[in-house]
């Protein structure tokens, strides 16, 4: 997996020697296993998936993320992200709407020893007293990027998110400066939309 994140240019050593580490099979649902390591989103149960290998990899890459860094990871679903941010050395706190979704994903996260805050709820409003936070990613599309989360972002802070319908997606690098926010349009994409409760 890790040498075809190299062909697809992924260059941050941090985030190949995270994704070589945590075992991407303990995330997907039994009898799955065996689709950890396709380059392809995997579904999760609950009208959910796993992302690709080589999305996970871009969005934590373009994350940017240091040692210590809180980050907010919304649309938890399976955890792999936040495994992956966690083992990069990140402070991580998760959300995802589904219940039953959290829970398989705690439950596998303390199994290898990942300390993730996770969290149930609506990921649109973000944790509010988690804020701010040095990174934002997003694993579940929208037609715009919710107001709370960008308020939520760091000074200098990133937030990776796929913007559009069902119809056309592309990944948003939102970087905050004070009070501006830079926007930067990248690889088309497909996720499911973001909902809250």
């Amino acid at each position: 997996m890790v040498a075809l994140l190299r062909r697809r240019g992924i260059g941050d050593e941090r985030v190949l020697a995270a994704m070589a580490a945590v075992p991407r099979e303990r995330f997907l649902p039994v009898g799955l296993e065996a689709r950890a390591y396709a380059d392809a989103a995997v579904g999760i149960g609950f009208e959910q998936t796993i992302s690709q290998p080589y999305i996970v990899a871009l969005m934590c890459e373009l994350l940017a993320v240091e040692e210590g860094d809180r980050v907010l990871d919304v649309g938890l679903g399976s955890g792999y992200a936040a495994a992956v941010l966690a083992t990069i050395g990140c402070d991580v706190v998760g959300i995802e709407l589904v219940p039953e979704l959290a829970e398989r994903a705690r439950r596998v996260l303390d199994e290898l020893g990942l300390v993730v805050e996770v969290r149930v709820g609506d990921g649109r409003l973000g944790a509010p007293d988690r804020a701010p936070f040095s990174a934002i990613s997003i694993a579940a599309a929208a037609e715009a990027v919710p107001g709370p989360l960008v308020d939520q972002l760091a000074d200098q802070g990133r937030l990776v998110m796929p913007v559009g319908d069902r119809f056309g997606q592309r990944l948003v690098l939102l970087t905050r400066a004070g009070d501006r926010v830079r926007e930067r349009w990248l690889a088309p994409c497909v996720f499911v939309p973001l909902v809250g409760g």
